[in-house]
């Protein structure tokens, strides 16, 4: 997603994006403060909450807070600033998601939210490092398609946090919402992220 001044649509949408994404991001960083069994129950209920969701909290988060940024030409302009914002983002990927595969297996909320948590935390790991690895390699354009891959992955985060109020408030209990969001909160936006890129590649690489 990059966002140009002749495509008002994309700033829109990059806006909405970053204000959702940080705003969760701020909202989690509570995580790392002292624990608080009034808040998020089922969370702190995972068998390996203390310490990896310290970890998965702290990589995600600042994932969520830098990520979005490093889509804006002007930043991108500023090499040395995106390198470094880059190196952070990737960090941050992989230390969430590693945080986030332990604590697929210690959920409460049985094997289809393990399998669907668990699946995620490999895939954004492995989308971040192949972004990683093709800007090392210099190759630009595969790494800003794998970097568009990677932050649809860090965004699950805010989806998850959309769809799990909205299919409460439809009536459905917690513990049948949280498994299908496991595998709902990932899923549609890689799958619209490869749409983008396979919709917008000319115009992708052609954006520098």
């Amino acid at each position: 997603m990059t966002v140009t001044s002749k495509a008002p649509l994309s700033k829109a949408l990059w806006g909405v994006t970053a204000f959702l994404s940080i705003g969760i991001a701020l909202f989690s960083y509570r995580y790392l403060g002292p624990p608080n069994i009034t808040e998020s129950p089922q969370i702190l209920a995972n068998l390996f909450a203390r310490p990896w969701l310290l970890v998965h909290v702290a990589g995600a988060a600042t994932a969520l807070l830098v990520g979005g940024f490093q889509f804006l030409p002007a930043l991108r302009r500023r090499r040395s600033i995106h390198r470094w914002l880059g190196r952070t983002y990737a960090t941050a990927c992989i230390v969430g998601g590693a945080g986030g595969f332990v604590m697929a297996f210690g959920t409460t909320s049985g094997p289809v939210a393990t399998w669907g948590f668990a699946l995620l935390a490999p895939t954004w790991i492995f989308t971040t490092v192949q972004g990683w690895r093709t800007a090392r390699a210099r190759r630009f354009d595969e790494h800003r398609a794998w970097m568009i891959r990677s932050f649809a992955l860090t965004f699950a985060a805010v989806t998850l946090r959309l769809y799990l109020p909205i299919m409460q408030m439809s009536g459905m209990p917690f513990e049948l919402c949280y498994p299908i969001t496991a595998w709902i909160s990932w899923i549609p936006n890689l799958i619209a992220a490869e749409l983008y890129l396979r919709r917008g590649q000319p115009r992708l690489l052609a954006a520098g």
